[in-house]
This record gives structure tokens, sequence and C-alpha cells, in this order.
């Protein structure tokens, strides 16, 4: 069965799409405008000297060979992250320490470590230049560097199904994704939401849920992300389901979202009729009715959502909602065959 694999690589990270590196909280508010104003310049000054110091030292790496990464360690790149923070620029920070992990990565890691300067390159030509940019993509680049934005979105009211919900943390901090899926609007949203290590962020919306609210969209180029506004009833349990699209369908729509945010991920995809079967070392989606499928990225053989999937299925075709990216296919929650409700899987 031919698996329908996107061309960018497998050398970009793996996290959820959510539109920003890091968290972005709303921007202040100043009761003197332009007092924020030159706040917002001396910030955007100190961005631009750190993105000019962190070009030279990527020309810096490439002119010295990258088999000398592997001999340096990560100390260069987490003293290059500190100067990004005093930059005020925590996107390239996070971006700069996750290419000191890449030499210890494995087999191949120099592919993947010029990808990731290739992108990283690219987000700083784009900040350097982001007076040329179409107002989205200016907008994105604003976000990938980790400046803060308020969600300026007109408010859109629906009936929200919550597809997924799952927290990743490390030693500072714990992000919670939760994704919603517009039933009148056929959109799938991100609300993403923040707490100190060890702290479980609000909200908790439970998987298999449907809130009647309204969200409004953070300016980026997909206006993916998006804060929770006004509520009109309590969450309540659904059967309903999102739209689900073919395996090579969801391949074409994150090729499609890499052209407008050349630093994504992955996209957020319901497949419809897909059976998972064994695929060598690993798993994919196949369709029921075609000859296409997507591999499920790597980390997913490891963990026990697989199981439940392969298990409800029983070799009948489900319906899968999941992150759809450069490494493959990750599930988060599905539908049996026949009538039932969601089944969380991460």
């Amino acid at each position: 069965m031919r698996a329908v694999r996107e061309l960018d690589g497998e050398g970009r990270r793996e996290r959820a799409a959510e539109g920003a590196t890091g968290p972005s909280a709303p921007a202040p508010t100043s009761a003197d405008p332009e007092a924020a104003r030159r706040r917002a310049e001396r910030r955007a000054e100190r961005i631009t000297a750190g993105a000019t110091e962190l070009e030279q030292r990527l020309a810096d790496l490439l002119r010295a060979g990258l088999a000398g990464a592997e001999q340096t360690g990560d100390g260069l790149w987490e003293e290059t992250a500190a100067r990004m923070v005093d930059a005020q620029a925590p996107g390239l920070a996070s971006r700069v320490r996750e290419l000191g992990a890449i030499p210890a990565s494995g087999p191949g890691w120099p592919v993947r470590l010029l990808e990731e300067c290739a992108l990283l390159h690219l987000l700083d030509r784009g900040w350097l230049h982001r007076e040329r940019l179409p107002d989205g993509l200016a907008a994105t680049v604003r976000s990938r560097v980790g400046l803060p934005a308020s969600a300026d979105g007109p408010p859109v009211r629906d009936r929200w199904l919550v597809l997924a919900q799952y927290d990743t943390a490390d030693a500072r901090l714990t992000t919670r994704r939760i994704w919603l899926y517009g039933a009148e609007t056929d959109r799938t949203v991100l609300l993403l939401s923040y707490g100190a290590a060890g702290r479980a962020p609000e909200p908790a919306l439970p998987v298999g849920l449907a809130l009647e609210a309204e969200v409004s969209a953070y300016p980026d180029t997909g206006r993916q992300r998006v804060a929770l506004g006004r509520r009109f009833a309590p969450p309540e349990p659904t059967r309903a389901r999102p739209r689900g699209v073919t395996t090579s369908r969801a391949a074409v729509r994150y090729g499609e979202a890499l052209r407008d945010d050349p630093w994504l991920d992955s996209v957020p995809v319901t497949l419809d009729r897909v059976v998972p079967v064994p695929d060598g070392d690993g798993w994919q989606l196949a369709d029921a009715y075609g000859d296409t499928a997507l591999p499920l990225t790597r980390t997913t053989g490891n963990q026990p959502g697989l199981w439940r999937l392969v298990a409800l299925s029983g070799g009948a075709p489900v319906t899968v909602f999941g992150e759809c990216g450069h490494r493959g296919f990750t599930p988060l929650t599905a539908w049996p065959p026949g009538p039932g409700t969601a089944v969380p899987l991460c």
C-alpha cells in the first residue's frame, strides 16, 4: 500500500501546530500610547540585534562544518539561546536550544541540523525584512520570534466539539493544547494555555464534550489559534463527529499550510474511514477504500493510545483525529465504526 508522505524531511521538531513557539501572552496595554510605541520600538531593535548576531553564528557554524557541532556539545547553543533571551526573542531562543540536541539524536543528524539551521535562517531573514512581507506572514514571523499578541479576530459563535486535550511539560512550564471543531463553521481551532511547572493549566475541557461559545483568532497566517470568549451554556456530552478527509487530502492540506507558514510542524486533520495496519517496524493509517496511507509518527508506537486505536478498529474503518506533519500522523482521538462516543488516545 502506497504511503502518502510529505517531502519536508524528518529533521523538523515534533510539536503540535500552534502558531507560536512559546507562550504568547496578550499584548500589554498602556494608558500612554506613545510610551507603548517607544517600548515596542526598543524591543524590536533588540530583536533585530539578536537576529543579526544569530545570522553570524549560523554562518560561522556552516563555514567551520557541521561535523564540529558534535564535539562542541550544547554549551555553545545554550550561550546563543541566552543571548536571544537577552534580545527579548524567546521564540528564537527556543529554536536555538533545540539545535544543541540534534547531534545526539542518532543517525542522519547532520541532515536534520542543516534543515533546522535553514529554517532558523529563514525566520531571521523574515524578521529582518518583515516590512516587505504580506501582513499575515509578517504576523506569523512576529509570533514565531516570540512577540506577544492579542486575539483580534471577530468573535465566532459556534457549537464547538472538544476533539483533543493534552499537556506537555518541561522544567519551567506546562502547556495545554485543546483542539476544538466548529460544527457549523467546519473549522478546527486551537486553545493554548500555560501553567507553572507541575501545575495543570486552565481551562480543562474533556474530549467528547461540546460547548456553545465564541472564540477570537490570533493574528497569524492561518488564524488557527484562538482565545475562548463568552460561553452560552455549560459543556455537555455529544456524539457528533467532525467531517473527515482521506489520507491523501490530509497530506495536501499540510503542504498547503507550509506555503503560508514554513515553520509549521503539523496541521489538525480528521481522517475518515481509515484502518490501522502494521508497516514494517511501525504503523500506518490506510484508507479503507483507496490505495493510500499515512505513516504514524515513531513515538506513537510506544504509547498505549495506539493499542486502544487498534482494539477500537478491530480491522474495521474508524474515524481518527490527530496532527498531520512531516514525521507522519499523530492520532489523538478516535470514534468507533458504528455509533459511539469519542475515545481519547493521548
